[in-house]
């Protein structure tokens, strides 16, 4: 459709503003709250969540164009509904109308597109249980029963055994290029050592890592399972899978589960791993050697160390600057004390 010469298309920051301001919703709301992030904004209602993503490009994902933006999002909820089916409810435009106003749906040209999505409860969220100490065991065995059913589900990936541990050694490399930037004042020598140390493990235990391959325990994850994408409801779900590079789904379960498991012991939880994976084992039916859950955390801590350091590079202000280099080091604690317990024997 064509637009008046006189009305130029809004700006990113005109969407923004749009969206911020709750008489636009089509569905009353008291306020709307907003949550920003490094690639999208998010806009809660009183019922509802709406994401856009900004108009970035990176190494990892390239939302540069409309078109591109849309795509993902198409891809957002079709893979989230696959752990979230009530949640992610579909795509919707954000358009321009012919009089010059922004609107959401309805006729006009199109000019953003968003996720909508049920707006979960803050207190039911797995972070914010943690907090209050109000997890029980029950529900981790609950979840795990869920995530078994989930990975039982995808059809393993045709991946040989060398390339599972090349990709492996890639990631264990990765993050010593940003950790080693004397500005972020991240120990070097111990992260080269906690590299170092996750290399030999899989140099170590080839045997053992072929074994995952040849099982078929590689399989297309959710990608990023952290508590604060685990809604604990009467039936749990859990959300915000990475949805913009599908290498990044690309894993073993026992990784992504040793993931959350990890992230639960950093927030003051360590109970909750042991109740995850023996509810995992027994609903999937999978057995794995202790050192393979440390390796593998391990490695996660290290990627989580890495990202702290990016969002001290990135961040505008949006949190004290003293954040990102403490979650650093807390990272790379957890590392070295995750690949010391994978080479006990």
């Amino acid at each position: 459709m064509l637009v008046s010469a006189h009305r130029p298309l809004p700006s990113f920051a005109d969407k923004v503003g749009f969206l911020r301001d709750a008489a636009h919703y089509p569905a009353p709301t008291r306020r709307v709250v907003t949550v920003e992030t490094h690639v999208s904004w998010v806009f809660l209602t009183d019922s509802f969540a709406y994401k856009l993503k900004k108009p970035v490009r990176c190494s990892y994902l390239d939302f540069s164009t409309l078109e591109a933006r849309r795509r993902d999002c198409d891809e957002e909820v079709r893979l989230n509904r696959r752990l979230a089916a009530s949640v992610y409810l579909g795509v919707l435009p954000l358009v321009w109308h012919r009089e010059g106003g922004l609107g959401l749906g309805g006729e006009g040209e199109t000019v953003e597109w968003l996720v909508k999505m049920r707006r979960l409860p803050a207190s039911r969220m797995l972070d914010s249980l943690i907090r209050e100490r109000a997890v029980s065991e029950a529900q981790m065995r609950q979840l795990a029963r869920l995530l078994a059913a989930f990975y039982a589900g995808i059809v393993p990936e045709p991946m040989g055994a060398a390339r599972y541990r090349a990709r492996l050694a890639q990631q264990i490399a990765e993050p010593l290029h940003e950790l080693g930037d004397v500005d972020f004042g991240v120990p070097h020598a111990r992260a080269v050592g906690v590299a170092d140390a996750q290399a030999e493990f899989v140099r170590r235990e080839a045997a053992l890592l072929d074994e995952r391959v040849a099982r078929g325990r590689i399989v297309e994850g959710h990608g990023d399972l952290r508590p604060e994408h685990v809604c604990l409801l009467a039936d749990p779900v859990v959300i915000d899978c990475v949805e913009f590079k599908r290498d990044f789904r690309i894993l073993d379960p026992l990784d992504e589960l040793g993931y959350l498991a990890l992230e639960c012991e950093r927030l003051g939880m360590a109970e909750i791993g042991p109740w995850l994976l023996i509810g995992y084992a027994e609903a999937s039916g999978d057995t794995w050697p202790a050192p393979l859950l440390h390796f593998y955390q391990s490695c996660r801590a290290m990627l989580r160390a890495k990202l702290a350091v990016w969002h001290l590079k990135d961040d505008d202000g949006r949190h004290p600057p003293a954040r990102w280099p403490a979650l650093a080091h807390d990272y790379l604690e957890l590392a070295e004390r995750h690949i010391a317990r994978a080479t006990l024997r």
